[in-house]
């Protein structure tokens, strides 16, 4: 098979391939595609503590495809996905509808995106921020809104202002302080960590949903005490949790209540993987979420 081969820092090549054989307890995937994920940046800009060249087809791990034996259309949770052919355990396989037949679906993304939304709390009435409107921030403001949230958006970039509104988001002008239930930071940057414990209030509930990799970041811990607010670390790390996850997605989009389909901007064949990890790195004009696919 083909799959990617990420040789060196913001070098990657397609090759040729052993097709990977499932042991007891996995399935064979053919992929349809997978996302590019935010936490695949660092590993494509270069740190010193990865190594290189990564293992064929990592670090993907948003697939979505077709089980070899059974032929059903399924998402699954992997983690060498930006390949022909993926394997993974059986109870991470979730089957996609008919209803969602045609449609890219970057499984453990949306799961993501769930399992943020399930652990802040929104509820019915809540004044909540989302902090960062990008594929994540997008998703977790359908939810908020779904939930009967009052929503603020707070982003840079002028079009995800506006998609934030036909989103049902209201974009105050000026971020008022203290003012908000629940805030949702989503950018994974030191600025959004800020901008967020400026808007949440006394006793408020401040969750970190963006990926903060980078460096050390530097938390106001004074104002995280004075006001006492919760802080919730929101990405899950159990598998079974993430199923669960992605089983909740796959309802929620099938139903009509999260549509990523809007949120998926950019989309590059295999053999132009450098350029999808770039187009993430770089975020162009409209760009929210990339795609590759075989």
């Amino acid at each position: 098979m083909r799959a990617a081969v990420v040789a060196a820092p913001r070098d990657a090549v397609v090759c040729d391939v052993q097709l990977p054989e499932p042991r007891h307890g996995q399935v064979l995937v053919r992929i349809e595609g997978c996302g590019v994920c935010g936490s695949n940046l660092p590993v494509w800009e270069g740190r010193p503590f990865f190594e290189y060249p990564l293992a064929a087809g990592a670090p993907g791990h948003e697939g979505w495809g077709y089980e070899l034996e059974s032929g059903r259309r399924v998402a699954f949770l992997s983690y060498h996905a930006f390949a022909e052919h993926d394997i993974a355990a059986v109870d991470e396989v979730v089957e996609l509808p008919p209803a969602l037949d045609g449609m890219p679906f970057p499984g453990e993304a949306l799961a993501c995106a769930v399992n943020v939304f399930r652990r802040s709390g929104i509820e019915e009435g809540r004044r909540v921020a989302i902090v960062g409107v990008g594929f994540l921030g997008a998703l977790v403001l359908q939810l908020a809104v779904a939930a009967g949230a009052d929503v603020f958006a707070f982003t840079r970039r002028e079009w995800a202002l506006e998609l934030a509104r036909r989103l049902g988001a209201r974009t105050p002008d000026e971020p008022e302080p203290e003012s908000c239930d629940v805030v949702v930071e989503a950018a994974g940057a030191q600025e959004t960590l800020d901008l967020a414990t400026h808007l949440v209030r006394i006793r408020g509930r401040l969750v970190i949903a963006g990926f903060h990799q980078a460096e050390a970041r530097r938390v106001d811990m004074q104002t995280w005490n004075w006001r006492g607010i919760d802080v919730i670390n929101a990405h899950e790390r159990d598998p079974a949790v993430y199923v669960r996850g992605l089983r909740e997605a796959v309802d929620l989009v099938a139903g009509g209540v999260l549509d990523p389909q809007p949120l998926l901007t950019h989309s590059f064949p295999l053999a132009r993987i450098a350029d999808a990890f770039e187009a993430a790195r770089t975020r162009p004009e409209g760009f929210l979420k990339a795609v590759v696919v075989p």
